[in-house]
């Protein structure tokens, strides 16, 4: 028996900005760059969860 067989590695992965492959030291993304780009679209408000009209806040 061949007790030194590698698992098959996992696909590899892209950025979720750019769509190049990943690096580790800035998993998920490919870069600091797109890091960044990703944290600035979170701060503008891009990333937005869309609500339902009929949910109002009782303010007293």
């Amino acid at each position: 028996m061949n007790d030194h067989v590698k698992p098959p590695a996992a696909p590899l992965k892209t950025c979720p900005i750019c769509g190049k492959p990943q690096s580790e030291a800035a998993r998920p993304f490919c870069s600091s760059r797109c890091r960044d780009v990703d944290l600035n679209r979170w701060l503008k408000g891009s990333y937005v969860i869309p609500g339902r009209d009929d949910e109002t806040g009782d303010v007293e």
